[in-house]
C-alpha cells in the first residue's frame, strides 16, 4: 500500500510556514501537519486559504492541524470555538485534526462532552479528531483507551505518539507493550522518540536514537489494521541543515519500516 507520511512544522519553528513548507517538501514528503497556531478557530477563510495555498506551492498537502481545545466555565461557548476550528481544519483541507486534551482535571467532563457535540460537526465537515497522549486526560493508554470510548463517535480517534508516552511518564510506561491494545483505535501515529537523561525526557532527539523501538510499535500497529498516516514531529538537530538532514533520515527510516511490513 501507500502510506502517507508527512511532517510537522515543529521542527522549523523558528521560521515561517512557506519557508518551513519548502524544506520539508525538499526532504521528500507529500505532506504537512501544521503546527505552531498558524490555523486556529479565529483564523479568518482568507488567512486559512493563504496557509493552504502555501502548502499547495510546495508541493505539499495540509492534511493534519494542530487544533486547542479551549475549555472554560461556558461550554457551549467552547463548543462553538471547536466546531469553529473544526471548519478551519476543513478549509485548509486538513483530514485529521490533531488534539491535546487538557491537563485540568476539573475539566474533564467537559472535555468529554465537547468532544460528544463536536464529533458529529466534524464528520460532517470531513475532518477526523486524533488524540494524542499528552498527559492530563491522555496521560496513559488505559487514559487514551477511556476517551475513544467515552466520547464513542467514528470521527473521534486515537493519535499514537509512542515519544510523548515515555515523555509524560518518565520512562515509566513503554510505548512498545500498549500497542494491541490501542491499535483498533488508532487512527494516525507520530513519529516521535524520547531520551532519558538522568531521568529527565527529552523528545529533541531524531528518531531511532531514543527509547522508541519504532520496528515493534509500528510492526504491531500494521499487523493490528493501522493504515496511517505518519507525521514526524520532532527531530535532534539544532541548525538548519542538522534539522534538514535529520527529517530527510527519518524518512528514510520509516520508509524502511513499512517497507519490511
Amino acid at each position: 500500500m501507500t502510506w502517507i507520511i508527512g511532517c510537522t512544522t515543529r521542527p522549523h519553528n523558528d521560521l515561517d510556514f512557506s519557508e518551513a513548507c519548502k524544506y520539508i517538501s525538499a526532504a521528500g514528503y507529500s505532506d504537512v501537519a501544521v503546527f505552531g497556531g498558524v490555523v486556529t478557530s479565529k483564523s479568518s477563510k482568507k488567512d486559512v486559504a493563504g496557509v493552504r495555498s502555501a502548502a499547495n506551492d510546495s508541493g505539499l498537502t495540509p492534511s493534519m492541524l494542530l487544533g486547542t481545545t479551549n475549555l472554560s466555565d461556558n461550554l457551549e461557548k467552547d463548543i462553538d470555538d471547536y466546531r469553529r476550528l473544526i471548519d478551519n481544519a476543513a478549509e485548509l483541507g486538513a483530514k485529521w485534526l490533531l488534539d491535546c486534551g487538557t491537563g485540568n482535571e476539573a475539566q474533564f467532563a467537559n472535555y468529554f462532552e465537547l468532544m460528544r457535540q463536536c464529533a458529529p460537526h466534524a464528520e460532517i465537515a470531513g475532518v477526523q479528531i486524533t488524540m494524542k497522549p499528552h498527559g492530563g486526560i491522555s496521560l496513559t493508554v488505559d487514559d487514551l483507551i477511556r476517551a475513544n470510548d467515552e466520547v464513542d463517535h467514528p470521527a473521534f480517534g486515537i493519535c499514537y505518539d509512542p515519544g510523548n508516552i515515555i515523555y509524560y511518564t518518565k520512562g515509566e510506561l513503554r510505548p512498545e507493550l500498549y500497542v494491541e491494545n490501542i491499535a483498533s483505535r488508532t487512527t494516525t501515529f507520530i513519529i516521535k522518540d524520547c531520551v532519558l537523561v538522568a531521568g529527565e525526557p527529552d523528545v529533541m532527539v531524531t528518531p531511532g536514537e531514543g527509547l522508541v523501538d519504532f520496528k515493534k510499535v509500528i510492526g504491531d500497529l500494521v499487523a493490528n489494521g493501522f493504515d496511517g498516516p505518519l507525521y514526524l514531529e520532532c527531530v535532534g538537530g539544532k541548525a538548519l541543515a542538522d534539522i534538514n538532514r535529520d527529517i530527510a533520515a527519518s524518512l528514510t527510516f520509516v520508509r524502511n519500516i513499512l517497507a519490511d511490513q
